[in-house]
């Protein structure tokens, strides 16, 4: 995330590896399974307030699946739809509350506020719509698709993949990371002239936050939509 020097690293086998995305990657699936396993304790034919939550969200999720892939294959992916929104919901909002620095070294902030996480998930819905594609028709009928309308077009068909991956992954990253960068430099304005900047940073430094916990939710609304329709594009034979 931005200046390399500025994110805690460690060395083992040889490769350098992201402390900071560790870390708060681990307490984000912390957070999520928590909160899925409490919500799921007790799962009776008569739901209860926990169960409610947990079964409005799983419709919640389908739903936007449904937006895009046909309703006969939307519950293969459910589960990933499901997950994948908790996981970057919870991810988008962890650097609004919770950020550990030691020594000019960021340590836990949002997984998200880092691209090599964010054109991860890019990577997994996209290898994910390729074999539902295969899946469903077959590696001839699925690959034939970047050859149209005639051969040619091949390149184009690639360099539509890789935009793709690009701009799934990135939109995530710009707008968690600006927002992250936004807190610190009104914090840091809060603390540069005593009483009279904090007066006034106090405040501002609060709507951002709100404005930016409603952009995290946004963003991990806008991933999974785009998710469902890279996958449901994969899934029809293009004539």
């Amino acid at each position: 995330m931005g200046d390399p020097s500025s994110v805690a690293t460690f060395q083992f086998g040889g490769l350098t590896f992201n402390a900071a995305n560790i870390i708060s990657g681990l307490i984000a699936f912390v957070l999520v399974f928590l909160f899925v396993f409490a919500l799921s304790r007790h799962i009776t034919m008569k739901p209860g307030r926990g169960q409610n939550v947990l079964e409005w969200l799983v419709d919640f999720t389908n739903g936007i699946l449904k937006g895009s892939i046909p309703g006969n294959e939307v519950g293969g992916f459910g589960l990933y739809g499901f997950t994948l929104f908790l996981f970057l919901f919870v991810s988008n909002e962890l650097g609004l509350f919770i950020q550990v620095a030691v020594g000019g070294k960021d340590f836990v902030r949002s997984p998200t506020s880092d691209p090599i996480v964010t054109m991860t998930f890019s990577v997994a819905t996209l290898m994910l719509a390729q074999y539902a594609g295969v899946a469903k028709l077959g590696w001839k009928k699925h690959f034939s698709g970047y050859l149209k309308p005639f051969v040619f077009w091949l390149p184009i068909s690639i360099f539509e993949e890789f935009t793709n991956f690009l701009t799934l992954g990135l939109r995530i990253f710009g707008v968690i990371y600006s927002g992250e960068m936004l807190l610190k430099i009104i914090g840091n304005l809060a603390f540069s002239h005593g009483i009279a900047t904090m007066i006034v940073a106090v405040p501002l430094e609060m709507f951002w936050q709100g404005f930016s916990a409603f952009l995290g939710a946004i963003q991990a609304f806008v991933f999974v939509t785009l998710s469902a329709v890279y996958i449901s594009n994969k899934l029809e034979v293009e004539e």
